[in-house]
């Protein structure tokens, strides 16, 4: 069972090095590990692309900014939670640019479907990111474990462990199609299993 609560690594020692705005490696290490988390949430939440680019942008810039003023305590606050909440500021600005040309738009036409499309804008203060949050986060952690079992299997082994358990594909249909044999197939699923447990129990002992 994966641990909700904190299931990107966090590193203590990334963070500290983040207070140093020139660190340029580390805040590439940064970018690299939290932007796809940030894009999907921003693209969930109703942003289109362009604004989901700019709103990744943004929370970059306002981690940037107030990095050297955050202190590090998962009891009080972690950082999972922390960048959750610049998230959603951000997006909520995206959001928020929308309206004065919408609103305009509405005031000059009465046209009942205009009217509705705009109704249908979300509001940033309703917004309920927490769900699609977990999501994105158990989702990404789970992506980085897979990306590191694949550097240690061959290609096979993991599309038979692909097929097997995230294709749900039958056992004796993988067999046929593979020209390998039941027990091969059997193998390759328990073992590469545990390895992607293991990968994931790895990355958990990095957060603190």
């Amino acid at each position: 069972m994966l641990n909700r609560e904190e299931l990107i690594p966090t590193r203590d020692s990334l963070l500290s090095r983040l207070k140093n705005s020139q660190d340029q490696e580390s805040w590439q290490d940064f970018f690299n590990t939290y932007w796809k988390l940030v894009y999907g949430v921003a693209i969930k939440a109703g942003l289109t692309d362009q604004e989901a680019q700019d709103a990744v942008q943004e929370t970059v810039i306002t981690v940037a900014r107030h990095i050297p003023a955050f202190k590090y305590d998962p009891s009080v606050c972690s950082f999972k939670t922390w960048l959750l909440n610049v998230t959603r500021w951000r997006i909520s600005d995206q959001l928020r640019k929308r309206r004065p040309e919408l609103f305009a738009a509405r005031r000059k036409a009465a046209d009942p479907a205009r009217t509705s499309t705009i109704e249908r804008i979300a509001d940033p203060a309703s917004l309920d990111l927490d769900a699609v949050w977990e999501s994105e986060w158990e989702q990404h952690l789970l992506a980085a474990a897979i990306g590191k079992v694949k550097l240690r299997v061959s290609p096979e082994q993991y599309q038979i462990f692909d097929l097997c358990v995230f294709k749900e594909a039958p056992i004796k249909k993988i067999a046929r199609e593979l020209g390998v044999s039941k027990g091969r197939v059997y193998l390759a699923r328990h073992r590469i299993a545990a390895m992607l447990k293991e990968e994931i129990k790895g990355l958990e002992k990095k957060m603190a």
